[in-house]
């Protein structure tokens, strides 16, 4: 066998291994939806600065301008809406990487998000608050993973208890109080649990993040 046809099988070997784990992990997850095809933007809308989306081998990279990417569905006469959930993403970031996975939240133009919660993407960067921390409200100050490895990030939110967890590690579960007005400390928005979507954050220029296996569970 030549160098080239060498080459050519352990490609297609290595492609079929890659299909055959996809789908033993979805079946070992049952009730799971992907939120991404692994090939496009489809069902995702960016606002501000959507050049600072793309796909990369399987994966959606932010890097650029801030903006932010929701997840708005294939049905525009029914916008994604969730209310209980299971979430899973495998998440890298690269040194210096600031960002962040907001849920309960809703599309708009441009801006910081003002609806929802945001669970933090950060193991490196100058801000101190750490991957898994429930942005104003939980803060964590150790990261729980490294840049440049892949981790799974996962938020399970029931009634009105939180819980993140990371490569499989509870960090925490937030129960939000009774009569919370939705403001952050220091700022407004309506930051409390209700029902929305997901929007992943392109921070700044000096980021870069990368998504893949984003899928959720309806919790009943």
């Amino acid at each position: 066998m030549s160098r080239f046809q060498f080459r050519f099988w352990f490609v297609c070997l290595a492609g079929l291994f890659a299909i055959s784990s996809a789908v033993t992990c979805q079946a070992d997850e049952p009730g799971f939806t992907s939120l991404f095809d692994g090939a496009s933007l489809a069902g995702w809308k960016a606002n501000e600065h959507p050049e600072s989306w793309k796909v990369v081998d399987g994966a959606i990279v932010c890097h650029g301008d801030r903006s932010h990417l929701f997840y708005v569905g294939d049905d525009p006469t029914h916008p994604a809406d969730f209310k209980d959930f299971h979430f899973k993403a495998e998440v890298m970031t690269k040194p210096g990487a600031n960002s962040g996975i907001f849920f309960h939240t809703a599309w708009q133009k441009d801006g910081w998000p003002a609806k929802g919660y945001e669970m933090q993407v950060n193991n490196s960067q100058g801000d101190p608050v750490r991957t898994g921390s429930i942005y104003h409200f939980v803060k964590n100050f150790e990261p729980p993973a490294k840049d440049d490895t892949w981790f799974t990030q996962e938020l399970i939110v029931k009634g009105k208890t939180i819980r993140v967890i990371v490569d499989g590690k509870t960090l925490f579960e937030y129960v939000e109080p009774a009569g919370v007005t939705g403001a952050a400390p220091g700022g407004g928005g309506d930051h409390r649990l209700a029902s929305g979507t997901f929007a992943l954050q392109a921070h700044d220029p000096g980021s870069e993040v990368h998504f893949r296996n984003i899928r959720v569970k309806r919790l009943p």
